[in-house]
């Protein structure tokens, strides 16, 4: 049997010799010398992060949700993986592209765009998809737009980071330049059991200001109505 691990180390020494390189490496939570031993493993493979394509790290978590889209699915996760690969390119208008030797930024694109997906679908994943994001940014906006807890993915309400004030009424104030976060009943109640700052750095997110497409799209069309009037004169004629 041929057993395979795959995990991320850190390099913590380096040794020129006549015949190549040494390294010491720190592979962190797992202990391995007891397999190493006991299958008298001589032999690994290595792939080194240079910093310019796909890091391990993106490679890990595009593959940890491409896993849990298709057991929610149902599809193989090869399937799921090309199917999602056709999404990232109807949606980003860029090339397809190869989760082994993509660019960095590419990766990031990808792993926003399925997250995205989850979002938008009610995909549970096995992991926060805040842990997973490369654009935590845009994955609050993303949860906030469609619902979803920002923790957990679970369907939520908007929360209020920048409190709306005694007296003001929620359903008519302009709420635009105050900062939002959505989240489910129980992580908006551990919120302010816990308090805004020690919250943020619980799990890691934070208020964002976020304009309703719909009521953005609804107050344009307004301000062009309001510009049309004041080009008619007295006479009701236009200035046109």
């Amino acid at each position: 049997m041929v057993i395979r691990v795959y995990k991320t180390a850190e390099i913590l020494k380096v040794r020129k010799t006549a015949n190549g390189t040494d390294l010491i490496i720190n592979v962190p939570d797992r202990s391995l010398a007891d397999s190493i031993y006991d299958k008298s493993i001589r032999h690994t493979e290595c792939r080194f992060d240079d910093g310019r394509s796909i890091s391990i790290e993106q490679r890990k978590k595009a593959y940890a949700t491409i896993r849990d889209i298709s057991i929610w699915t149902g599809y193989l996760p090869e399937e799921q993986k090309e199917w999602l690969k056709y999404l990232y390119i109807i949606r980003t208008g860029r090339p397809y592209l190869s989760l082994g030797n993509c660019s960095m930024d590419e990766a990031r694109e990808f792993i926003s765009t399925i997250l995205e997906y989850a979002l938008e679908e009610g995909i549970p994943l096995s992991e926060p998809g805040v842990q997973r994001s490369e654009d935590i940014g845009r994955y609050l906006y993303a949860c906030i737009k469609n619902k979803k807890c920002a923790i957990c993915g679970k369907p939520g309400e908007i929360h209020h980071v920048d409190a709306i004030g005694m007296g003001n009424d929620r359903r008519k104030l302009d709420d635009r330049d105050h900062r939002k976060i959505c989240l489910c009943r129980e992580h908006h109640t551990i919120s302010h059991q816990k308090g805004r700052i020690a919250f943020e750095r619980m799990y890691h997110v934070y208020g964002i200001k976020y304009d309703d497409p719909v009521r953005k799209k609804l107050t344009e069309d307004f301000e062009n109505l309001e510009e049309n009037y004041e080009s008619v004169d007295s006479n009701g004629t236009s200035d046109g």
